[in-house]
């Protein structure tokens, strides 16, 4: 894992003229062919603020809004997002279009997809320079991905790209996979502890449901972690940037999915209790007492076991076991 990724506090910026545009390393060497137009030029403090006061823009609580303000941190997720020119991405709350232009650069087609009306206006101007990129506004939840993926990259897995706000990171990450549509890496920024929970295994506190959510349907690795001074306004946690690179096929074999996850919710939901008693008090499944000791025995998992012991391919195991009862 590297560490963290961030190489300068604002205050050690040294200071840029407004529309004097500096460029990551990764556009100055790799990007050469492309006019001086459509070099990325956002990612610092002070091109940041300058878009922000020409719209008078107000940061909206509800939406979790930290921008980035550091262009080494936006070269590292191009880099571990593995952008090329045939890659279709679709990105998800691209802000005033920062890591937008980055995407730009490195991918064929970009879509952006940004719940904030306010934003629009400023993703119209930074963006302008680039004809691969189209803006969506709406609630990422709402959007057919499934339909995008096929009418602009021919059915074929897309790779997703996003700063996500910690409030909504599960919910769409989680819904990413859960739809089965065609993807076939997300790349995000999500809070430090979201990350460290997404890739631990059984024996840990952070291990739970979203850790073996995440593992059922993709591989996990932390590319970098990234300190709070990276972004705008400062948020009070760290971060970490995580690429979930999907499985083919999920690694264990599994004959009821949804069954799988409902015992999985169960014995985190009260995660102090065993696992007999997890799933005998989860109102979402109907097994009696008795159907899940015999179940738990028949596995040859101890009867005072807690869910937080198990292994992904252990509650396979439970969760094809139960599915013939």
């Amino acid at each position: 894992m590297d560490g963290s990724f961030c190489t300068k506090k604002i205050s050690t910026y040294k200071r840029i003229g407004h529309g004097e545009k500096k460029l990551c390393p990764i556009f100055k060497q790799e990007r050469n062919y492309m006019s001086d137009e459509k070099q990325p030029y956002l990612g610092t403090p002070q091109e940041t603020i300058a878009i922000l006061n020409k719209y008078n823009f107000t940061f909206q609580k509800k939406f979790g809004q930290n921008f980035l303000i550091d262009t080494h941190v936006l070269d590292k997720i191009i880099r571990a997002a593995n952008i090329t020119k045939d890659d279709f991405v679709l990105e998800i709350g691209p802000g005033i279009g920062t890591m937008t232009q980055y995407l730009a650069g490195a991918a064929r087609e970009v879509c952006a997809v940004e719940i904030d009306k306010s934003l629009i206006p400023i993703l119209n101007d930074t963006l302008k320079p680039y004809d691969n990129v189209t803006v969506i506004n709406a609630d990422i939840l709402k959007v057919d991905i499934q339909k995008i993926a096929e009418e602009r990259n021919e059915g074929r897995p897309i790779k997703v790209v996003a700063n996500l706000p910690y409030y909504i990171t599960t919910p769409i990450i989680m819904g990413l996979f859960e739809s089965h549509v065609p993807v076939e890496s997300i790349t995000v920024m999500v809070q430090k502890e979201v990350a460290d929970r997404m890739q631990v295994g059984p024996g840990t506190k952070d291990y739970g449901a979203l850790s073996l959510a995440v593992q059922y349907y993709a591989k996990p690795y932390i590319a970098a972690n990234v300190p709070p001074n990276c972004f705008m306004p400062r948020p009070k946690v760290g971060s970490a940037v995580i690429c979930l690179t999907k499985h083919e096929k999920p690694p264990v074999e599994v004959e009821n999915e949804k069954l799988l996850f409902k015992i999985i919710r169960a014995s985190f939901n009260q995660r102090r209790k065993t696992l007999a008693n997890g799933l005998k008090n989860f109102e979402g499944l109907s097994y009696d007492k008795e159907t899940i000791e015999a179940a738990i025995e028949e596995c040859g998992f101890k009867p005072a076991i807690r869910g937080e012991a198990l292994t992904l391919q252990e509650f396979a195991l439970l969760a094809n076991v139960l599915n013939k009862k």
